[in-house]
This record gives C-alpha cells, sequence and structure tokens, in this order.
C-alpha cells in the first residue's frame, strides 16, 4: 500500500531547559483505505491545519461555545462520546497517529456530528500558537504514554512547563481531566499538578475519582480492571 497523503504531524513534546524531547514514539500502524478516504474526503469537513498562528475557533465552528480540548485521543472512543451527548459545547482534538485520525473522522461524519474538529500534529505547538488564553473551559488528557523507565519519565507529556501552560490556556473555573491505567504515573502527575500555582485537586492533595459520566469506559479498561489493574481519575480546577 502507498504512504498515506495526510496532514503531516509530530509527536508531542514536552521542554527540559531550551531543549525540546518527544512525549512518545511515533507508530502509525495500518493505514486502511477507509482511514485514507476519510483524510480526503473529510478533512476539509473535521480538520483543522496548523498554521501556527492565533484560531479563531468561532469561525471554525460557525458560533462562540464553550470549548474542550482533549490531547492524544487515540481512537477517538472518548471525543466522539462527549461530542455526540454534549451539543451544547464545541471539541477539539489532537493526535498525530494517522489510523486513529481517520477513524474518528469516518466516525463523526457516521454521527452527523458538528461540534468536534480534529488537529493532526503536535499538542504543545497547538497549545502555544493556535489556543488563546482562557480560551477552553476545559483540557481532557486520557492515559497517556506513562514512558515505563524511570530515565524515560521526562518524555511524559505532565511536566511541570507544560502544567503552567494548561492553566494559561483554561478559563477561571475551567476542569483539567486526566486519566491512566498506571500507578506511578498517576503519582507523577500528583507530583507535578498538586505544585502547580493556578490547579487545586477536587478530591484533594493526591486525590481520585471515580470514572465521570462523561468518559466511557474503554475495551481495553474494562479488561484491565477485571485483571485486577487499577484506574485513577484526577480532577484539577483552574482557581484565581
Amino acid at each position: 500500500m502507498t504512504e498515506p497523503h495526510v496532514p503531516q504531524a509530530k509527536p508531542f513534546t514536552v521542554e527540559e531547559g531550551h531543549r525540546r524531547i518527544r512525549s512518545f514514539v511515533l507508530r502509525q500502524g495500518r493505514f486502511t483505505d477507509a482511514q485514507q478516504r476519510a483524510f480526503d474526503e473529510l478533512w476539509p469537513r473535521f480538520g483543522l491545519d496548523y498554521t501556527g498562528a492565533p484560531r479563531d475557533f468561532d469561525a471554525a465552528f460557525g458560533r462562540s461555545a464553550p470549548r474542550i480540548l482533549e490531547i492524544g485521543f487515540g481512537n477517538g472512543e472518548a471525543l466522539r462520546f462527549a461530542a455526540a451527548n454534549d451539543p451544547a459545547r464545541d471539541y477539539i482534538g489532537i493526535e498525530v497517529h494517522a489510523p486513529g485520525v481517520g477513524r474518528l473522522l469516518n466516525a463523526l461524519a457516521a454521527d452527523g456530528t458538528t461540534n468536534a474538529r480534529v488537529y493532526h500534529h503536535d499538542a504543545v505547538e497547538v497549545l502555544e500558537n493556535e489556543v488563546a488564553d482562557g480560551a477552553l473551559q476545559e483540557v481532557r488528557i486520557y492515559f497517556a504514554d506513562p514512558w515505563h523507565k524511570k530515565k524515560h519519565h521526562k518524555r511524559r507529556i505532565v511536566q511541570p512547563a507544560f502544567a503552567q501552560m494548561l492553566v494559561r490556556k483554561l478559563t477561571p473555573g475551567g476542569l483539567l481531566h486526566l486519566a491512566t491505567d498506571w500507578e506511578g504515573y498517576a503519582e507523577h502527575m500528583w507530583d507535578v499538578l498538586d505544585a502547580t500555582p493556578g490547579l487545586v485537586n477536587r478530591a484533594g492533595p493526591r486525590g481520585h475519582v471515580p470514572r465521570p459520566e462523561w468518559r466511557p469506559e474503554t475495551h481495553f479498561e474494562k479488561r484491565g480492571l477485571k485483571l485486577g489493574h487499577g484506574v485513577w481519575d484526577l480532577l484539577y480546577d483552574r482557581v484565581g
């Protein structure tokens, strides 16, 4: 099969001094004909091309509404569910894996969704350059790569500088929702986020909550729970 003709993406990056490091390895996987057609036919409808300039989201959605951003949406299951069940708000998804983006484009079209748009690009660059400060009511990061090995912990997307940027992008009273099935990553996120000015853990320091109704339980999550694995949902309110 030929290489897919899709908008180019780069992996999410985090800051380490003045050097940027990738937050995960880009593995595109198998790209199906249906996913290729999704990019060819549906990208003009749902896709947002990265320009590096502030984005007019009112123009992109054709209305003014509260906005929720999901970083690293994978196959788009949670974003699809949220957009379909919350039509009063607009949803923006960012993902670098082309097969997952193509899968979500097809799903949004099948649902007749009008309140979702998608980036196929580096999440940090989108936030830095296209999202205005205070523009987001919520930011969601579900099951990000935990980078298990200690030497790779610096690659985790949740880092102090990244957390400080999220505070700026959230409107006062906004919400940051993270979920992980790796206890070590939950510990890391508590270390970073509990110490970030402007964020308050809704469940108290180093606290977590049961899965909120707006986050669907995934197939892999159900399987993990049956095996006795834990899942941690962390909710942080933007204050001040």
